[in-house]
């Protein structure tokens, strides 16, 4: 099935995003097998009870995430840029949902975007809920200058066990779509892998754009693959075409 032909420009598109989009960017991905999770273990620098029992081990490896974010060579590749240049064009709407914690999306243009899981690039303090903007290294002695409490700043990122962030505004766009792209997600990690079906159960035309087959790719209508930077940019050149008829 081409979705193209089953779709109209009038028709909002959503999007969602993990790490494979971000991987020809030179960031690691988490599940490969070279990847974060294939040197981390995730109850050690990824929960709520990793911070409270060791907030050094927590803030050190998110330290070095951040690290890398600073990076000249590391910067938003064509499939970002093709992603935020479709927000401009498409007439129907474009809500960009992204699992990844990077601030790629935002910089290859992409602004109507959700970071369900977070942002690297800010800090909350865990009592409070203030957020602050930047990339530097985070200590447990360090006071929250919103409200006086010492040890509670913590990286904005969504750790396993904790509730993905809002996913009432996501759930509504997926259910009046028209269309929904998947791209660089691995098919596993819930609940994302699970908008596909809720998307579909509303009629929404569905496809999947990876680097390879996810464990989920039976639920699409549709799937290419192959690198971001290909099929991507590829897939929105045929919408941009589309969205001119």
């Amino acid at each position: 099935m081409n979705v193209l032909d089953h779709i109209s420009p009038s028709d909002p598109i959503v999007i969602l995003t993990g790490a494979g989009i971000s991987k020809e960017s030179g960031l690691a991905t988490f599940r490969d097998p070279d990847g974060i999770w294939a040197k981390h273990k995730i109850e050690d620098v990824a929960t709520p009870e990793a911070f409270a029992r060791d907030p050094d081990a927590v803030l050190g490896f998110y330290s070095v995430r951040r690290a890398q974010m600073k990076d000249a060579g590391v910067e938003p590749n064509d499939a970002h840029r093709a992603l935020g240049e479709l927000e401009g064009f498409w007439p129907g709407g474009v809500l960009l949902v992204t699992q990844n914690i990077d601030d790629l999306h935002a910089r290859g243009g992409s602004k109507n975007l959700i970071h369900m899981h977070g942002e690297l690039a800010k800090t909350r303090c865990n009592d409070c809920g203030d957020l602050i903007d930047g990339l530097g290294d985070l200590d447990k002695n360090m006071t929250c200058a919103n409200c006086q409490a010492v040890g509670t700043l913590r990286p904005h990122v969504v750790w396993f066990g904790e509730m993905p962030l809002q996913m009432d505004a996501i759930l509504r766009a997926l259910s009046d779509c028209g269309l929904f792209i998947s791209i660089g997600t691995s098919g596993n990690v819930y609940p994302a892998a699970g908008f596909v079906q809720e998307a579909r159960a509303h009629g929404a035309s569905t496809i999947e754009l990876n680097l390879e087959e996810s464990l989920g790719a039976s639920s699409f209508d549709e799937g290419r693959y192959g690198p971001a930077t290909e099929v991507v940019t590829g897939f929105v050149a045929e919408l941009k075409a589309r969205a001119v008829q």
